[in-house]
């Protein structure tokens, strides 16, 4: 394999069962191999031979490819750069989601069906999932997009019910409401809630509206608002709402209100 300069290798900083790999404009070829982890991921310049399952295909700009464990492939420019995205994902961690997810089988999981989609929608989503993990707010951000984005590839949406309960919701809905400082992990929702983490997901929305975790950020921007026009500071609102910091704050708030929190401020202080 040439050496490739314009290549990097991480584990994700809240989910360090989940490796990303990126190349930008990059030359490097890479022999017939094959890796312990599911990986998928998506072409973003360039074309690029493609071998999986014994197959050929010609790849390129927004298609996405699915590899299972121990699937031996290769994947090369075909001419001149190319540039790419990758994630790893422990197989351990995999296995978890598919039996909550009721998916049982012999080899413990549920292997990709296919090997290559051509899809915008998979691509976009793929690109927010990358997003995420590559600077996560926090971890039920993380896990939240992580499994909406892999569950439909083991399990279509029909056939994991709604859970219509409400008690079990309102116990997390409140939960959030009540520390909205603090980043729960979405398996300690699902677990308050006495749902798998796909269930809980899914249920939560069907009643409110929104994820959890967009719930909570959603009431973090309303609680924000009642601080900011009581004269505290951005650093101060930040940090007694639980956000990462004073640029995470902002940047969801300008997408909500089309204002930064200093110019809603201004209007009232």
């Amino acid at each position: 394999m040439q050496q490739d300069n314009k290549l990097f290798l991480k584990r994700c900083e809240l989910l360090p069962f989940v490796e990303m790999r990126q190349a930008s404009l990059s030359t490097a070829c890479y022999h017939a191999h094959s890796h312990d982890e599911f990986s998928f991921g998506v072409i973003d310049a360039g074309i690029a031979d493609y071998q999986n399952r014994q197959q050929g295909f010609r790849i390129g700009q927004g298609d996405t490819v699915t590899i299972n464990p121990q699937e031996v492939h290769s994947c090369n420019p075909l001419a001149g750069q190319w540039s790419y995205r990758m994630l790893f994902v422990d197989c351990a961690w995999v296995a978890q989601l598919q039996q909550e997810l009721g998916v049982t089988e012999p080899s413990n999981y549920r292997l990709f069906s296919d090997c290559l989609t051509r899809s915008v929608t998979a691509y976009l989503q793929f690109d927010q999932l990358f997003a995420n993990l590559l600077a996560p707010s926090n971890q039920l951000v993380a896990e939240t997009v992580l499994i909406g984005y892999l569950a439909p590839y083991f399990v279509s949406d029909n056939q994991v019910p709604l859970h219509n309960d409400p008690a079990n919701l309102l116990r997390v809905k409140q939960l959030i409401s009540d520390q909205l400082a603090i980043n729960h992990s979405l398996t300690d929702l699902a677990t308050v809630s006495g749902l798998s983490r796909y269930h809980l997901i899914r249920s939560f929305k069907h009643c409110y509206g929104l994820s959890p975790h967009a719930y909570q950020l959603d009431e973090r921007i309303k609680q924000a608002k009642v601080l900011l026009k009581s004269g505290r500071s951005l650093l101060d609102t930040s940090h007694i709402l639980g956000f990462a910091d004073q640029s995470h704050l902002q940047r969801n708030f300008k997408k909500r209100l089309a204002l930064t929190p200093k110019q809603y401020q201004n209007f009232f202080v």
